[in-house]
């Protein structure tokens, strides 16, 4: 059995979930459905990260401990998990002292085996925001390109990775795509940041000054570098190295994560892998930002849209449904209840749940039962086939919007069928044949619809097939798959 093992990043627990990293999760969940569906054994994993010195920062402003504060946000994101009904198989967490830390101390440990850990005083560009030690080619008019904010001056001993002895080979798999990362705009970006030449990367701060993280082994005066130690989740999960878990599913097939963190991934990542020879992910995915009402989501502004709040108000479907069909997969996108409200109404209740409505509605009318299941009509046989190439190119490449695109195609082709044919229009003592033609035919279709659907909308999915299956049955007129919103 092909195994398949996908990722989010693990989210930060300086704040509450918001709707950009509901847009990776719901991303990913989507493809590892469609692979469980080719058959595939699946691993998904998401997670929180919860070191470092912006989630201290943040649990102090709240009069709380950072493992108190921690315990409180990385719930909401495990409750996150579930309001969006994803099929992920475990959720790991960098503060679980069990199935965490004693994989980050090995993997230092070996790195430093390896010869690629070494001590230094070292004085340099700090940035908060990026939780990163920064160089003079990431700033711009003396401030950071990502956080606009002045980065600090710090002076201090640290333990360093020597990434600068794996930056030809981090090229090289990159150029030659050994590595896929996903849009080639990205690919792009990060091979011109790399040809520059990769400098080695502080792996520790004092513990003075960063006492929320695991302790450098051999160390105590030392805290393991944020980004070393969660990086390394993807690791610990499978309880590296001796695991059965990690010699089934590694390597990683796909990472999905958001372009402000592809540069640690392309590089410190792959440096630590190379360090500890280990096969390098087959495919980084790179999604865009959300922004509100064309500005930035920020608590200052008042304008952070919450997935929770959207859920109770609208369904899980309809929040993965818009964000995966109105946001380019691969590009930026903007959240407005406006545009919320009317893709809602155009492509699911006018759109899916009305030609569901219609359908079993006639069915049932005319007494069709679900066994004369088969297409008679080539027009539609081929429009289906078709569909179906044009979907599985579009999962193959990442383009959810698309694949959404290519099914809403075939829900507007049954809908001209049904004018087409009138099926309520013909005389069931005269006509019964052809009655039975067309119905069966938009059944068939409906069913297609259904196996489209699964990876993106389960549980709408499941209350279709569910109607299908009760056409025999005598039951109350079921209730609107998506109730207009007025």
């Amino acid at each position: 059995m092909k195994k398949f093992y996908i990722t989010t990043s693990i989210a930060y627990t300086n704040a509450p979930p918001h709707i950009g990293f509901t847009l990776e999760l719901i991303q990913a969940d989507v493809l590892a459905r469609y692979h469980r569906l080719l058959g595939e054994n699946v691993f998904y994993l998401t997670g929180t990260d919860e070191h470092g010195r912006k989630v201290a920062e943040a649990a102090a402003e709240n009069k709380k401990s950072p493992k108190k504060f921690s315990d409180e946000i990385s719930t909401r994101f495990k409750e996150l998990t579930k309001i969006l009904n994803l099929s992920n198989n475990n959720f790991i967490r960098t503060t679980d002292k069990i199935r965490h830390w004693p994989v980050v101390k090995k993997v230092w440990l070996e790195l430093k085996k390896n010869g690629d850990i070494y001590k230094k005083k070292y004085k340099g560009l700090y940035c908060s925001g990026c939780e990163a030690f920064i160089t003079k080619k990431d700033l711009k008019d003396g401030k950071c390109i990502l956080h606009k904010k002045k980065p600090e001056i710090i002076k201090e001993e640290n333990y360093f990775f020597k990434l600068s002895r794996y930056s030809k080979q981090i090229e090289k798999a990159i150029e030659k795509n050994k590595i896929r990362i996903v849009p080639i705009v990205r690919k792009n970006e990060i091979l011109s940041f790399i040809k520059k030449g990769l400098e080695d990367v502080s792996f520790s701060r004092p513990r003075k000054d960063l006492k929320w993280g695991i302790p450098v082994p051999e160390d105590n005066t030392q805290t393991i570098y944020v980004w070393a130690d969660a990086l390394i989740n993807y690791l610990s999960v499978l309880s590296y190295p001796h695991g059965n878990n990690f010699k089934k599913y590694w390597p990683v097939d796909i990472h999905f994560l958001g372009k402000d963190i592809l540069r640690f991934h392309a590089t410190i990542w792959l440096g630590m892998l190379l360090s500890l020879r280990l096969p390098l992910p087959k495919n980084i995915f790179v999604h865009g930002f959300i922004t509100s009402n064309g500005q930035k989501m920020s608590k200052s502004l008042g304008n952070v849209i919450d997935p929770f709040e959207l859920v109770k108000k609208y369904g899980t479907d309809p929040l993965k449904y818009f964000l995966l069909r109105e946001v380019p997969s691969t590009e930026d996108g903007d959240f407005t209840y406006q545009k919320f409200e009317e893709r809602y109404n155009s492509d699911l209740a006018k759109g899916l749940g009305n030609l569901v409505a219609r359908i079993i509605t006639l069915a049932k009318k005319l007494k069709i039962k679900k066994e004369k299941l088969k297409v008679k009509n080539p027009k539609l046989k081929k429009e289906i086939d078709n569909t179906w190439k044009k979907y599985k190119k579009a999962l193959e490449e990442f383009r959810f919007n698309e694949a959404l695109k290519t099914i809403w195609g075939l829900i507007g082709f049954c809908d001209k069928y049904i004018e087409k044919n009138k099926p309520w229009s013909l005389d069931p003592a005269q006509d019964k044949e052809k009655i039975n033609k067309v119905i069966a035919d938009l059944l068939f279709a409906l069913n297609e619809i259904v196996k489209l659907l699964k990876p993106f909308l389960p549980e709408s999915s499941e209350k279709i097939l569910k109607n299908i299956r009760q056409l025999a049955e005598k039951t109350k007129k079921s209730k609107p798959l998506f109730p207009r919103l007025t």
